[in-house]
């Protein structure tokens, strides 16, 4: 069977990199949050990723205010739920507007 090859533009480079970005912020996350308080080698050996992308993604949602560090490692602060619920809410508004986009193809 003939593997369909595509070609990926600048346009959407940018925002499979950027979806990509955000999944990974949500799997540091999500595991600081089930198995917090955790620190940088940890966070990587279970998700995966290199120390220097989980520093990324901790400074972020450091800056975010979702996680604190602390002495043990990266706690999640009492603005988790409310973040969690509002990413869910951006990520369905996303969904509603990636229909709308495909529908401009045709």
């Amino acid at each position: 069977m003939e593997e369909k090859i595509r070609t990926r533009s600048s346009i959407t480079n940018v925002a499979e990199k950027e979806l990509g970005l955000l999944g990974r912020h949500l799997d540091v996350l999500r595991t600081v949050k089930d198995h917090g308080p955790i620190g940088i080698i940890r966070l990587s050996q279970m998700t995966g990723q290199p120390q220097h992308m989980i520093r990324y993604s901790l400074r972020t949602l450091e800056k975010d205010g979702i996680i604190t560090p602390s002495p043990n490692g990266a706690i999640v602060t009492d603005k988790i739920h409310d973040t969690l619920g509002t990413i869910e809410s951006t990520l369905d508004d996303f969904s509603t507007s990636m229909k709308d986009l495909k529908k401009k193809l045709k």
